[in-house]
């Protein structure tokens, strides 16, 4: 299985935008995309529906999602709106 690493180097104000361009890399990728999200310590909103279109537009393509280095926090937020199921997790 293929596998490409997109790092989300950006704090939480642009990570949207971060999610965006990621999103642009999923066209020709197969297999699983791993997100590294260490660097992000909180989440909003915005980014969880940035997430959301991100695991639709993978979901799509049967690409896999998987998220590193997401910090306890995020994850808390992420199982409470039940939006971890659509990812896997490592660190």
């Amino acid at each position: 299985m293929a596998m490409t690493t997109v790092f989300l180097n950006a704090n939480e104000t642009h990570l949207v935008a971060a999610l965006r361009e990621a999103g642009k890399e999923l066209d020709g990728t197969e297999g699983e995309v791993i997100l590294d999200l260490s660097s992000v310590i909180r989440i909003d909103s915005n980014v969880l529906h940035g997430l959301e279109d991100f695991a639709s537009n993978a979901d799509g393509k049967h690409i896999k999602v998987v998220l590193r280095g997401v910090n306890v926090e995020v994850y808390k937020v992420l199982k409470l709106i039940k939006l971890t199921r659509r990812f896997s997790f490592v660190n």
